[in-house]
C-alpha cells in the first residue's frame, strides 16, 4: 500500500500538466490547487479501502481527470434548454419564457442602481408597484392592485389580512394545491385563517355555501384550479351566484385563479382559461392570480380588487417579507405594457405566440427539419399530427393540435438518445412514446430550429471522452 501512495504525483507535478495549466488561465489558481488536493485526498481514501495492487493512473491521465472534474463541477445549476415536449407551461422547465422587452428591462436594471422606491421628480419615497397598479387597473378594471413574490404568498397574505382567527368558506372540491406544491390547508394554517369546508368533492351548490355562513365567517373563497378536471357528475355554482350570495351576506368574495389570462384565449383553442377582467365584471371583491402562466410574465402573485381590501393587505405584517422585488416588478411591468395592443402581445409574448402559431406553420417547420435531422444518421424521422397538452396534463379545454417529429433511434434505446439530447449543447428536452422520441414543435420557438439541427449534428460526430467524476477504477 505505501508503494501505491509513492506512485501518486505531487500537487506541483500535476499543476505543470497541460490540462491543469490551461485551467489555471480560466479559473482562480487557488481554487485549482484546492480541488487538486481534494481529488488526491479522495483517491487516497479509496486506495486505503481497496485491495492491494490497485492501478494508479499516470500523471497526465490523472491531470486530465481532475481538469474534467473541475470543469463539470463549475457548470451552472440552471442552464437554457429547448423545450420540445409540447408543454408550453412545463413546470420543470421554468414555465413560459419572458418577452424580449422584459429581458431587456431586466438587463438594464441589473447593470447598476435603479429608482426602485424613489420618486426622481421629488427625491422622496415612491412605491415601485404604483405604475404596475395603474397598468393592472387599465387591463382588468379593478380598483387597486399589488404584487407578491408568488401565487401562494399572495393567497396566504390575503387570508391573513382578511380572516385571521375567522372562517373562510371553501367548496370541498376546491381544496387543492396551488402554485406547485402549496396546499390550501397549509396556507390557511400559516395565515391564521380557519378553513370551513362545504359541499362534496364533486358537487357543491349555492345552498351549501349559504348554510355554512355563520357569525365567524369572514369571506367566501372560490378557487378556479388548473391541472386537473372532475369528469362525470359534477356541479359548482357560477361565479355570479357566489357574488350575489356574498353581497346578501355582506361578505367579500375572493376569487383565486390558479391559471388565468388577460386576453380571451378561446380563439387559440383554449376554452379553460378564465379572464381576470370577467371576474372583476362579475363583482368579485378580490382576485388572486399568477403573473406567469398564460399571462407570460415572471413568476409572482398578483392581487387586484377593491381598494379597501388591497390597502388592508398592504398594511399586514406578512406583506413586507412576500412583497415582489425590483426585478420581478420590472419584468412584469414590461410584459403588461405589451398588452396595450393585442396584436403586439400575440407576437411579443412567447406563451401567446406559441399558442397562436397556426398548425400549417408547425407543419412547414417540421417538413424543413425532418430531412436535416434524418441526414445526421442518428434516427429515422416521421411527421405526425398530434395533440399538445399545455401544462403536460390531459385536461379538457387545455389542449391544442400540433405537429411532432417522431424519431426512432438507429442504435440503442430511445432513452439513451433522449439523455444525450438532454445533456448536450444545446440541451433539448423531449418525451418518449413507444420507444420513439417525440419532438413537439408547439413549444419550440422558431428561433431555436437551427439549434435543434446543431444538437443532432453534434451527436452524430465522434466525441472525445466525457468528463468523469473524481473517482478511480478499482
Amino acid at each position: 500500500m505505501p508503494n501505491v501512495f509513492r506512485n501518486l504525483p505531487s500537487v506541483g507535478e500535476l499543476l505543470e500538466s497541460p490540462p491543469l495549466k490551461s485551467l489555471i488561465d480560466r479559473v482562480n489558481r487557488n481554487v485549482v490547487i484546492g480541488r487538486v488536493k481534494q481529488f488526491l485526498d479522495d483517491m487516497q481514501r479509496q486506495v486505503r479501502a481497496a485491495a492491494a495492487g490497485m492501478h494508479v493512473p499516470a500523471p497526465a491521465e490523472l491531470a486530465l481527470r481532475i481538469a474534467d472534474w473541475i470543469n463539470t463541477d463549475r457548470l451552472p445549476a440552471i442552464i437554457p434548454v429547448i423545450n420540445a415536449t409540447g408543454n408550453i407551461l412545463h413546470p420543470q422547465l421554468g414555465g413560459a419564457p419572458l418577452p424580449d422587452e422584459a429581458i431587456a428591462e431586466l438587463a438594464a436594471l441589473t447593470r447598476g442602481y435603479a429608482s426602485f422606491n424613489m420618486n426622481l421628480a421629488t427625491g422622496g419615497d415612491s412605491a415601485a408597484v404604483a405604475a404596475i397598479e395603474r397598468q393592472l387597473q387599465r387591463l382588468t378594471g379593478a380598483g387597486a392592485a399589488t404584487i407578491t413574490c408568488s401565487l401562494a404568498s399572495a393567497a396566504m397574505v390575503s387570508l391573513a389580512a382578511m380572516a385571521a382567527n375567522r372562517e373562510i368558506i371553501v367548496a370541498r372540491g376546491e381544496i387543492t394545491a396551488i402554485d406547485g406544491n402549496s396546499r390550501l390547508p397549509d396556507l390557511f394554517q400559516t395565515s391564521g385563517a380557519k378553513l370551513r369546508e362545504t359541499g362534496t368533492a364533486n358537487v357543491t351548490r349555492i345552498d351549501d355555501y349559504a348554510a355554512a355562513i355563520t357569525q365567524q365567517t369572514a369571506a367566501i373563497l372560490h378557487l378556479t384550479a388548473s391541472g386537473f378536471a372532475v369528469i362525470g357528475i359534477a356541479a359548482r355554482p357560477p361565479l355570479e351566484e357566489l357574488v350575489s350570495l356574498a353581497r346578501r351576506s355582506k361578505l367579500p368574495l375572493i376569487h383565486c385563479l390558479a391559471q388565468t389570462s388577460l386576453l380571451d384565449l378561446s380563439p387559440y383553442g383554449i376554452t379553460d382559461g378564465s379572464e381576470v377582467a370577467k371576474s372583476v365584471q362579475c363583482g368579485a371583491d378580490l382576485m388572486i392570480f399568477p403573473g406567469d402562466g398564460f399571462i407570460g410574465g415572471p413568476p409572482c402573485g398578483i392581487l387586484v380588487g377593491r381598494r379597501s381590501l388591497i390597502e388592508a393587505i398592504e398594511k399586514h405584517p406578512l406583506m413586507p417579507p412576500v412583497r415582489a422585488e425590483k426585478l420581478t416588478l420590472a419584468a412584469l411591468g414590461a410584459t403588461l405594457r405589451l398588452y396595450e395592443d393585442q396584436d403586439v402581445a400575440e407576437r411579443a409574448i412567447p406563451v401567446l405566440s406559441l399558442l397562436a402559431t397556426p398548425l400549417e406553420n408547425l407543419r412547414q417547420r417540421a417538413e424543413r427539419l425532418a430531412p436535416q435531422i434524418a441526414a445526421t444518421g442518428l434516427t429515422t424521422v416521421e411527421i405526425v399530427a398530434a395533440k399538445s397538452y399545455i401544462a403536460g396534463h390531459e385536461v379538457p379545454g387545455q389542449s391544442l393540435p400540433t405537429v411532432v417529429l417522431a424519431l426512432s433511434a438507429k442504435e440503442g434505446p430511445a432513452e439513451q438518445l433522449a439523455e444525450a439530447l438532454r445533456t448536450g449543447a444545446p440541451s433539448i428536452v423531449v418525451t418518449i412514446d413507444n420507444d420513439r422520441l417525440i419532438l413537439d414543435l408547439r413549444s419550440v420557438l422558431p428561433r431555436d430550429d437551427l439549434s435543434l439541427i446543431s444538437a443532432f449534428t453534434s451527436l452524430s460526430r465522434p466525441t472525445e471522452s466525457q468528463p468523469t467524476a473524481p473517482a478511480v477504477e478499482l
